[in-house]
């Protein structure tokens, strides 16, 4: 007689892009999952902004079987230029720099842009359809500190303010940028619907991403008391401000949402697990929105644990060794996107004029030589450790 493995049980705490994510990985990896927030689904769907997706991400949704239905309600980019205003210098990305396997690939594409909204919509409905996952959405977390819940993995997908991580007593390192980020959806002309810009201003980073029909998301850098002064101008004066910001071939026609500024930190938890409760997302690292990397490097975190809780399953990795499995696994990756982004905002964000002759040197050799744009693509869309890898 062939003894049945135990059903693993796991509890996901936070149903944000990340969480959600996280909970049908689980389900696809043959456990019961527990999903818990409280915030109701009106409030999980009202944030207005945009995402950048890039390979490593399209790699996990095709492994869960999510990636026709996500990519359904994505925008492809198959160009990206890169333009640093302050030497002039400009790098173009085409498919080409993604190699000739991917360059040929059906339906390629440099990366996908993608609002909020329909992402989430998407992921509410497979969690509350998928039968091993239980929904509970604007209810309090089950958990307190103290309780010893009946789940092999606790999953904290709750946030830079993540009360699981506090309640654990997990500390973090953390620094505020100087700069805000203020996001705000236009009418531009001057730019190809299928063309992505990052521009490398002295004030900050400034991405501009397609969302169809001449539509763009912005994602603008600049110090938090610009940013406020941005937020608070009527739709004329706010159109007079970004058409100084932009290079002259861009040229914005209408505001089309209330523009909206956050704050930027760097934030990395000083360890990703206690027991068998996991850091995973924006609740155990963030970075600057430089490059797009934020959303897919919390991705790349449910991936490993996708392929851990995969292990667990087939009886090939103890239960209670995955949160330490998971943690050796994450580092690599977190630690190098972080300083890259970081020396990314601190290299272009600045004004100094000794540097200006390293960042023309470097662009110069970006534009001029093609290997070097396949790495440094490479490292964008797939992650840094990629590179370590040979991939």
């Amino acid at each position: 007689m062939v003894e049945s493995k135990p059903v693993l049980r796991a509890l996901v705490n936070g149903a944000g892009p990340t969480g959600a994510l996280t909970a049908l990985a689980l389900a696809d990896a043959g456990w019961q999952v527990q999903i818990s927030d409280p915030l109701p689904a009106a409030v999980l769907l009202e944030r207005s902004r945009a995402y950048a997706f890039t390979h490593s991400s399209q790699r996990l949704l095709e492994q869960l079987g999510l990636w026709p239905a996500v990519q359904a309600v994505l925008v492809p980019f198959r160009s990206l230029q890169l333009l640093d205003l302050a030497t002039q210098r400009q790098v173009p990305f085409c498919l080409a720099d993604l190699g000739s396997r991917r360059a040929a690939a059906p339906g390629a594409a440099v990366g996908w842009v993608g609002q909020h909204r329909p992402l989430m919509t998407l992921l509410l409905e497979r969690l509350s359809a998928h039968p091993a996952i239980t929904l509970e959405l604007g209810t309090p977390p089950p958990l307190t500190a103290g309780d010893r819940p009946p789940h092999d993995l606790i999953v904290a997908a709750d946030g830079p303010h993540s009360p699981s991580r506090e309640a654990l007593g997990i500390g973090v390192f953390q620094f505020a940028y100087r700069q805000n980020c203020l996001t705000a959806l236009v009418q531009l002309r001057g730019s190809a619907d299928d063309q992505a810009w990052e521009l490398l201003r002295p004030e900050g980073p400034f991405a501009v991403l397609p969302l169809g029909d001449g539509v763009f998301q912005l994602v603008w850098s600049a110090p938090a008391q610009r940013c406020r002064q941005l937020e608070s101008l009527g739709d004329s004066a706010f159109l007079d401000a970004l058409a100084g910001a932009l290079p002259d071939q861009l040229q914005p026609d209408a505001l089309l949402d209330d523009p909206r500024a956050f704050p930027v930190a760097l934030l990395l938890a000083r360890r990703l697990h206690r027991g068998q409760t996991v850091l995973v997302g924006e609740s155990g690292h963030r970075c600057h929105p430089v490059g797009g990397q934020g959303l897919n490097l919390c991705w790349r975190d449910v991936a490993t644990l996708h392929r851990l809780a995969r292990r667990a399953a087939a009886g090939r990795l103890a239960v209670h060794r995955l949160p330490a499995a998971y943690a050796r696994r994450r580092w690599p990756d977190l630690l190098l996107t972080l300083l890259a982004t970081d020396l990314l905002v601190r290299l272009f964000s600045n004004r100094s004029p000794l540097l200006l002759p390293l960042r023309h040197l470097a662009l110069l050799l970006l534009a001029k030589l093609a290997p070097l744009r396949q790495l440094s693509l490479s490292a964008m869309t797939d992650g840094p450790c990629q590179l370590l890898k040979g991939r």
